[in-house]
């Protein structure tokens, strides 16, 4: 089966299963996904994630999700840029999130970083998504 989106699915497998409060959740493997979830762990919006080999050449990610006091730890998250309408933004137009609290997911040419992340690099790219 293929995804027309497949960040945008991982997104909502992580929406869903924080409304369902679920520990882990599954999902199909890929490069990107990975470095987005290495930024949500960085930030500290997820436990952490590993990567299992089920079939030859198949793979698929399993995400740890944190919560704080039975809050999920992510209270927002939301896709910006979409397989219809990309989104780029130069560093010095990129604007904060939640007045600085929530963070942007960016790829750019160093990788895929966060917005503070690329603010010390000097550096813009496609806006991901935006988590709060």
């Amino acid at each position: 089966m293929s995804l027309s989106d497949p960040l945008g699915d991982l997104l909502t497998r992580i929406r869903n299963g924080q409304h369902a409060n679920m520990s882990i959740v599954e999902s199909p493997a890929s490069k990107l996904r990975a470095s987005v979830l290495e930024v949500l762990k960085r930030e500290g919006y997820i436990r952490g994630y590993e990567q299992d080999a089920v079939v030859n050449g198949i793979s698929t990610i399993k995400v740890q999700l944190k919560y704080h006091e039975g809050q999920p730890a992510i209270k927002e998250i939301q896709r910006v840029s979409k397989p219809g309408r990309r989104v780029y933004s130069k560093i010095s137009e990129l604007q904060k999130f939640y007045n600085g609290l929530g963070i942007s997911i960016l790829s750019t040419p160093r990788g895929v970083m966060s917005d503070h992340e690329a603010r010390a690099a000097n550096v813009g790219g496609e806006v991901l998504c935006k988590v709060f």
